[in-house]
């Protein structure tokens, strides 16, 4: 492994370890129902890439704020994604049994406490939101774009479409752009554009948000296409659920539209447009964001 590979695995495990330890504590003090509490931190501490967080710390850093005044913020985005995911792995949704390698929370923890579960992830992450000590009007600006990532018009509308275009002739490629640029892609890019929105000052403006944006959204597309990718050519053990559920479920993906060939090549056209974006910047932070690019194209899990 070469010396710029290291020092991004051990960047990477840095950002995703202080993710860990806050997530970890971020129901402390709290008076939970201890079931409830349980149902949460199964889903939210049983591992994952923090992708997410990581990109919200990583552009923050980059545009001058400090880590642990983000922490915060990042890690509730997290909480949105675990909630979306417990929810996805519904039977009534994906009707999954697997997810980071356990069973999904509906099969320890039955169907309801699955919802509600979720349903406290989603409303405890504006609250830890809410909390970040940086000026109230760029914290309500990043709160209202995670809001509108999470929403109708974001994860929950792309949710909407899947459900409505599986196995019917309503999926093309068209719907199915539209689809990931709001289940999977919405969240990546605000993760990106939120960092971007609580740095604003005289030095970071409009450039900046419009650089998170672009990068967010490519490597957005990039990762649900590698995504769609692994479901055939991954294997369970590296994956931590299923492969070929996507086939079974008769869903749309990439590969079935433009095949495996062109799915890898669109997967790294969009890393190459999100490496772009960070043209403008300098430091340890692009260097970072570039290599993570990349990793998300080339990962096996």
């Amino acid at each position: 492994m070469s010396p710029q590979a290291d020092d991004f695995k051990n960047y990477l495990n840095e950002l995703s370890s202080l993710v860990e330890a806050n997530l970890s504590k971020c129901f402390a003090d709290l008076d939970v129902p201890a079931k409830l509490l349980d149902s949460m931190n199964y889903s939210l501490l049983a591992g994952g890439k923090r992708i997410r967080p990581v990109l919200c710390l990583s552009w923050a850093k980059m545009l001058g704020i400090k880590t642990d005044t983000v922490l915060d913020f990042a890690c509730a985005i997290e909480l949105i994604h675990t909630y979306s995911l417990m929810h996805d792995d519904l039977p009534s949704m994906d009707n999954d049994d697997l997810r980071r390698g356990k069973p999904t929370s509906h099969k320890v923890y039955g169907e309801a406490m699955a919802i509600l579960a979720g349903d406290g992830l989603l409303t405890h992450a504006f609250y830890l939101m809410s909390g970040t000590n940086l000026l109230p009007e760029h914290v309500l600006a990043a709160c209202r774009e995670m809001a509108m990532a999470s929403g109708p018009a974001g994860m929950v509308g792309g949710q909407i479409v899947d459900i409505m275009a599986t196995g019917t002739s309503k999926m093309d490629l068209a719907v199915l752009q539209r689809m990931h640029a709001m289940k999977t892609g919405a969240l990546i890019r605000s993760s990106c554009v939120s960092a971007a929105l609580l740095a604003q000052s005289s030095s970071v403006g409009r450039s900046d948000i419009a650089n998170a944006a672009g990068f967010g959204k490519s490597i957005g597309l990039a990762f649900q296409i590698v995504d769609d990718i692994l479901d055939i050519t991954g294997d369970e053990a590296s994956l931590g659920k299923p492969v070929g559920s996507d086939q079974s479920q008769d869903k749309a993906t990439y590969p079935r539209f433009i095949g495996l060939e062109k799915s890898m090549s669109l997967a790294q056209e969009n890393t190459d447009q999100a490496i772009e974006c960070l043209n403008q910047y300098s430091g340890r932070d692009k260097e970072f964001l570039k290599d993570l690019a990349q990793y998300i194209v080339d990962r096996i899990n």
